[in-house]
């Protein structure tokens, strides 16, 4: 049969009989196939306002969940000193659990979503159930409601991961994506600051009383998540998942506004010139082929994705949710002046990934994944015997802290590169909701419970012994990069791993 011209002169839609072989369910990609550049063409555009704007939209994900998780450290002796709440060590390492199963199962559910109805809708249904949720946050009457708004805070946050980091990868020109997904991710600590500040203002006695300070801090997410509202409206939908999903003119239109949004005219003799692949159109991947995909076909890749995302879930969580539990229980420092100590530990995680960020694209994925989850682990098995013994005062502990998360931050921010880049584009989405969620369960919602525990037993050496077991997951997360982590440096995504959908 003759192929059918769309009105844009570089995409072929041909149609074709419908084929046998196509994987069930997948009704709307049986009688269409494209041949089209949109990969290429979104590659081969300079740094521009447009990704600024993108960086700026979508990163922003990363400051609320800064903010959410510092002010769940920062508030922490606020909600014990509360006449309301009354807490105890136990009941903010549950709470915080409750925040990060609600991020796993948020993850999962929301990530299942995007790659059936797209990235752009769900930016906007993951951000009003964080803003509610947040803002319910601060109106906690008990343990109960406490933990329930953060869980529901956390499936919002975790939603957010799986759309965010998809579209990142998608819209990012492949020369620029390893540092820019580590700068954003990043950004986490741009509003750990955040909290910090508004942790040291708020729980001020001659500024809100014991039972206001933390309620207030709550609603300052959900402020800032306002303003996210607004500019999330400047990103477009993905035309890489368009153009698989049955869009393929709409993502042509996509693809040629933003061309000329970065170069100011039309890029029509360019883009003759960049290669094309022919890809058979689908609705949605089933789940079985889901499961194929990552379990079978990369199942390399998935156990080095695996590997890394539970590492640096329990390294970050456990660590950092205790953080001013640590401070004001072997350290003696009001809760209402640990703001003061978080705000130099958030300058070490930003500084990381933006010194070491450009590494990830020049000397290689495998070498700086492998070099940062190993120092992460020594210093942090070192750190946490100079505090069993005794020899660190808050000011040594924290700047050691500083310094071993200059280099964990890059190594977390990589889990997240791994996991986004190295599947293909069907299941991209969802690949990154169920690393994140099987990372975040194992290392992430046990790790504070596990700390919380330790610390309410008084002794440092039993606190050494979770920083030990940390490390440790650091350091096998290290030697399993150095196997088996790819070389996904300045390559194309649909070179790192072809769609399912690429027909030969």
């Amino acid at each position: 049969m003759a192929p059918r011209q769309a009105s844009f002169p570089h995409l072929r839609v041909i149609t074709s009989a419908p084929q046998s072989s196509a994987p069930p369910g997948d009704t709307a990609g049986q009688d269409r196939i494209i041949e089209t550049n949109i990969p290429a063409r979104l590659d081969d555009l300079r740094w521009s306002a447009f990704h600024t704007r993108v960086v700026l939209a979508l990163g922003i994900t990363w400051v609320l969940d800064g903010l959410e998780v510092t002010l769940a450290g920062a508030l922490s002796g606020a909600l014990k000193q509360s006449p309301a709440l009354h807490f105890s060590n136990l009941d903010i390492g549950l709470a915080n659990s409750a925040y990060l199963a609600g991020a796993v199962l948020g993850a999962l559910g929301f990530g299942w979503l995007t790659d059936r109805i797209g990235r752009r809708k769900l930016f906007f249904i993951t951000l009003a159930l964080y803003l509610s949720a947040t803002a319910a946050t601060a109106l906690s009457w008990n343990v109960a409601t406490y933990a329930l708004f953060r869980f529901l805070t956390g499936a919002g946050i975790g939603g957010e991961y799986t759309a965010i980091n998809s579209t990142i990868q998608e819209l990012v020109p492949a020369r620029y994506r390893g540092w820019t997904d580590l700068m954003i991710n990043g950004s986490f600590w741009l509003g750990a600051a955040l909290g910090a500040v508004g942790a040291i203002v708020l729980l001020d006695p001659d500024v809100a009383g014991p039972d206001v300070g933390w309620r207030l801090a709550y609603g300052i997410g959900a402020c800032l998540g306002l303003v996210v509202l607004v500019m999330r409206m400047w990103i477009p939908e993905s035309p890489r998942w368009l153009m698989i999903h049955g869009h393929p003119e709409e993502a042509h239109r996509i693809v040629a506004e933003i061309e000329r949004d970065v170069t100011g005219h039309d890029r029509e003799a360019r883009a003759k010139e960049l290669p094309r692949m022919r890809l058979r159109m689908r609705s949605h991947t089933p789940l079985r082929e889901v499961a194929h995909t990552l379990f079978s076909v990369y199942r390399q890749r998935s156990l080095v994705g695996l590997t890394l995302m539970i590492a640096q879930a329990f390294f970050y969580n456990a660590i950092f949710f205790t953080f001013a539990l640590v401070l004001t229980d072997f350290y003696g420092i009001k809760s209402d002046h640990v703001g003061w100590y978080i705000l130099p530990f958030a300058a070490g995680n930003v500084l990381g990934p933006l010194l070491l960020g450009r590494l990830f694209d020049t000397l290689g994925r495998r070498a700086m994944i492998t070099f940062t989850y190993g120092v992460s682990g020594v210093l942090l098995a070192l750190t946490g015997y100079l505090f069993s013994i005794g020899v660190l005062s808050a000011a040594t502990q924290t700047a050691a802290w500083m310094v071993i998360f200059f280099f964990a931050s890059p190594a977390a921010s990589a889990a997240y590169l791994t996991v986004s880049e190295n599947f293909p584009l069907e299941v991209r989405a969802l690949a990154i909701a169920l690393f994140y969620a099987i990372g975040t369960g194992i290392g992430g919602v046990a790790g504070p419970a596990l700390f919380g525990a330790l610390l309410d037993s008084g002794a440092r050496g039993a606190v050494f012994g979770g920083y030990l077991f940390g490390a440790a997951l650091m350091l096998v997360a290290a030697l399993v990069a150095w196997r088996y982590a790819i070389a996904a440096e300045r390559k194309s995504l649909e070179q790192v791993a072809r769609p399912l959908a690429v027909m030969e």
